[in-house]
């Protein structure tokens, strides 16, 4: 028997405003029956990405798959600045869903770059942001993880401190300290995404109010990652899942009574309010079971989402329409 008595969904969840506003530019444009690609999975989710599929959209790693005048959508991480140009070039129809806080990084970037600071950029190796970065600074040295600092940041007179968006504060701040140590000149362009922060905060928050956390995103999410450390380091246990599909074993919740569910940037909020109705549904007690669905839409409207923070996928038939 489900022990299980009540569900919480973080505030502020669901889909950061760069990825919705890529995925709704990407849902216009077929929408207005344009055969539309977007260049590389548009977010770290499989549900989102089939969905997309099913309106016929299609992802695509280059631009050489993409036909004479087709639309392709350049996703919220944006890319090099010449994939632009070629794509420009090959007479197709550029969609920028660049992120517009992508397009500060970008900016601030070519402006280092002309007063020429030697650039540090705290970043994941080959991940689709750091390499749209690199583009318009392509000297900049990336730095991930704290044990290769000493190595690879240099001893520099000017140097230039800068982040891929969804890079945790910490980890930017500690770094930050360390580079101060090895140059005269030290400017650090804070550019860790504000929503980023919000959803650690949100998410912490309700883990202080659970027994146990379920965190949903895609396994490559590194923002996702971050979410099921931090409740670790709050002291509650998390199960970090793709979606409520991964929910089968009711054991995983004996003896907690209330479960908290948070999601990655490129979550659906309908994913969250679906994962929450399932951890009812096997592991409530039996007078919640009953009531999931209820109960798991009624998590949902708490977590009071604002509007403009998300975005629903419309169904394969009125995506069309």
């Amino acid at each position: 028997m489900g022990t299980v008595e009540s569900i919480r969904i973080a505030k502020r969840t669901g889909f950061c405003y760069g990825v919705r506003e890529a995925i709704d530019k990407a849902k216009e444009a077929s929408a207005a029956g344009k055969a539309t690609h977007t260049l590389g999975q548009v977010v770290h989710n499989e549900g989102v990405i089939s969905d997309l599929e099913r309106l016929g959209i299609e992802t695509v790693e280059t631009l050489d798959d993409v036909d004479h005048g087709a639309a392709v959508v350049i996703r919220a991480h944006g890319v090099r600045p010449d994939v632009m140009e070629r794509a420009n070039q090959r007479g197709l129809e550029v969609i920028d869903g660049t992120c517009t806080w992508v397009i500060q990084e970008h900016k601030e970037l070519t402006r280092l770059v002309d007063e020429g600071y030697t650039i540090v950029l705290l970043g994941t190796p080959n991940h689709a942001e750091v390499v749209g970065m690199l583009g318009f600074a392509p000297d900049a040295i990336v730095v991930d993880e704290e044990d290769e600092w000493e190595q690879k940041v240099p001893r520099k007179k000017r140097m230039a401190l800068i982040s891929q968006s969804t890079q945790p504060p910490w980890k930017f701040e500690k770094l930050a300290a360390f580079m101060v140590g090895r140059s005269h000149e030290l400017k650090i362009v804070n550019t860790v995404c504000p929503v980023t922060i919000r959803r650690q905060e949100d998410t912490v928050e309700a883990a202080k109010e659970v027994d146990l956390m379920v965190v949903v995103g895609g396994r490559s999410s590194a923002n996702t990652k971050e979410l099921t450390r931090l409740v670790g380091i709050a002291g509650k246990p998390a199960i970090q899942i793709e979606g409520e599909a991964d929910l089968t074993d009711p054991a995983l919740f004996d003896g907690t009574k209330i479960v908290g569910v948070t999601g990655g940037t490129s979550t659906p909020i309908e994913d969250l309010r679906d994962v929450a109705r399932r951890v009812l549904e096997i592991a409530g007690t039996p007078d919640v079971a009953k009531h999931a669905d209820e109960l798991a839409r009624e998590a949902l409207a708490g977590a009071a989402t604002p509007a403009g923070r998300t975005t629903s996928l419309p169904t394969p038939t009125s995506g069309a329409a």
